[in-house]
């Protein structure tokens, strides 16, 4: 196997700005992805027949959960291609994917136009989508690992999820501006397009990101391989039921508290837009804030804090949330749960890197995250709205903790990577 190119001098400013290179591209990735979730209560009645708004939520959420479904190919075929030819080459054709995907969607013709085939055609291009997302994280994720600085790998790696966050929030800002500068029926016409139009116009900007990038990880034609992985397989489950937890309670008090708020509190659809933007802010500046902590009391601390207080809250935050009154009451619930989420998200990226050697650490990282995420993360506004339609809308919220159950239990179980982290003896030198 080759040598792996990661144990390299590099200078204090060409390492800061590949870290800021590497998280533009992660950023221009998931506002692609988000577009879809934030514009779909404007375009699910363009896609479905006429009828129940749950309905058509339900038509849009499970063509959202599919997506997810190609995560773990997509994990497991840029996990390789990134340990065999370097994490920045898999970056490049993970963001130009997800530009096709978005330019695909922002021209499909409508159920009006084409029928059954105008959702059809909305699927494919999502599971376009989920594909390159599933190669993203886990390319990310290594890379901002590898990347960081020894000692601070936490504060750095924690910027995955601001430009994830960010990319939610970027997508947010989009739909609330075309919100003021469009009539409501002029939206659900051809103004839901505009975002995805954007989307694709950024995932050009790749190319320029791609020269400020320095390659890491290249481990040869033996590297990423599923033989390679087997002997990680403890570390691989480990991260799959982590990945589920922390996914579901992400996608839970972000993509579909949109709709929760909407649907279930009956907030105004710009109103709970505003409340969700607004929550973001702070909800990105955490994770650099909860990632130095870990550098000091260990990533395990972190994981097993958040399953325990998302296990301990979320039935509750959820009632509360359900029977808000106001944006104000929202806004402080919701950052209430993804406070306890950012313990989770500031980490998520570098604690699974931890876990897998060099090798196979793409491909590790992205197929178990891909796995857990699709299974969990990915189904959490289908179940969610299913359990709605059944009117048995709390059942969720009991579902939902028995899976951070389970997360806890994993999450004691997990190796303690301030004693046992094959990053150290890899971290590139200043």
């Amino acid at each position: 196997m080759n040598t792996p190119a990661i144990a390299v001098t590099l200078t204090t400013a060409a390492r800061v700005r590949a870290i800021v290179a590497g998280s533009l591209g992660n950023l221009i990735e998931w506002y692609d992805f988000y577009a879809y979730a934030f514009t779909a209560l404007y375009f699910s009645a363009a896609f479905f027949p006429a009828g129940d708004r749950t309905a058509q939520l339900l038509g849009t959420s499970g063509i959202f959960a599919v997506g997810f479904l190609f995560r773990p190919l997509g994990g497991w075929w840029f996990g390789r291609l990134a340990d065999r030819h370097g994490r920045r080459r898999a970056t490049v054709v993970s963001v130009l994917m997800m530009g096709v995907g978005s330019a695909t969607i922002a021209v499909l013709p409508t159920y009006a136009t084409l029928g059954a085939a105008a959702p059809a055609l909305l699927l494919v291009a999502r599971m376009v989508q989920g594909f390159s997302t599933g190669g993203q994280y886990g390319t990310a994720a290594t890379y901002l690992s590898e990347i960081a600085f020894d000692g601070r790998r936490g504060f750095w790696a924690s910027f995955q999820y601001v430009t994830l966050i960010g990319g939610q929030l970027l997508a947010l800002v989009v739909v609330l501006i075309l919100q003021q500068a469009l009539p409501t029926a002029a939206l659900e016409a051809w103004g839901w397009r505009i975002p995805f139009a954007i989307g694709a116009l950024a995932a050009l900007t790749v190319f320029w990101l791609a020269r400020a990038m320095h390659e890491t990880g290249r481990g040869g034609r033996d590297a990423g391989t599923f033989a390679a992985l087997v002997p990680h397989w403890r570390a691989f489950v480990t991260v799959v039921i982590l990945s589920a937890g922390g996914s579901l309670f992400f996608y839970v008090f972000t993509t579909y508290m949109q709709k929760y708020l909407v649907n279930t509190a009956h907030m105004a659809a710009a109103t709970a837009n505003w409340v969700m933007m607004a929550v973001l802010v702070p909800f990105a500046l955490l994770q650099p804030v909860f990632g130095a902590l870990s550098d000091r009391w260990g990533r395990k601390t972190n994981i097993v804090a958040f399953a325990a207080l998302a296990t301990v809250c979320t039935v509750p935050l959820m009632t509360w949330l359900g029977r808000v009154q106001s944006a104000g009451a929202a806004f402080a619930l919701v950052l209430a749960a993804l406070t306890i989420n950012s313990v989770y998200t500031s980490v998520s990226g570098i604690f699974k890197a931890e876990l897998f050697p060099v090798e196979v650490r793409a491909l590790g990282v992205g197929l178990a995250y891909g796995i857990g995420n699709a299974l969990f993360g990915g189904t959490a506004e289908y179940v969610a709205l299913s359990f709605k339609q059944a009117g048995r809308e709390s059942g969720f919220f009991w579902y939902a903790t028995a899976i951070f159950a389970l997360t806890l239990i994993a999450a004691l179980l997990m190796r303690n990577t301030r004693t046992n982290d094959p990053l150290r003896d890899a971290a590139p030198r200043d």
